[in-house]
């Protein structure tokens, strides 16, 4: 998968749970997990500003695109 999603990485960097994180921005642990996992096929913008807004971060310190190896 050509996109990593860095959650737990700022998450740990702002010693925030993802139960808290969760509490602030309005989403469901559940939800959370599978971005966190990199499960998820979409984001929103709503929920990536949200999570940018209670992280502090900016939208490419969670996402990062990596190219795929031929």
């Amino acid at each position: 998968m050509p996109i990593v999603v860095n959650l737990d990485v700022m998450l740990a960097k702002r010693k925030m749970s993802l139960t808290e994180l969760s509490e602030k921005v309005g989403i469901t642990i559940s939800n959370l997990s599978i971005l966190k996992k990199g499960k998820a096929k979409a984001i929103r913008f709503s929920t990536l500003q949200a999570i940018c807004e209670v992280l502090e971060c900016q939208p490419g310190e969670i996402l990062e695109y990596i190219q795929e190896q031929e």
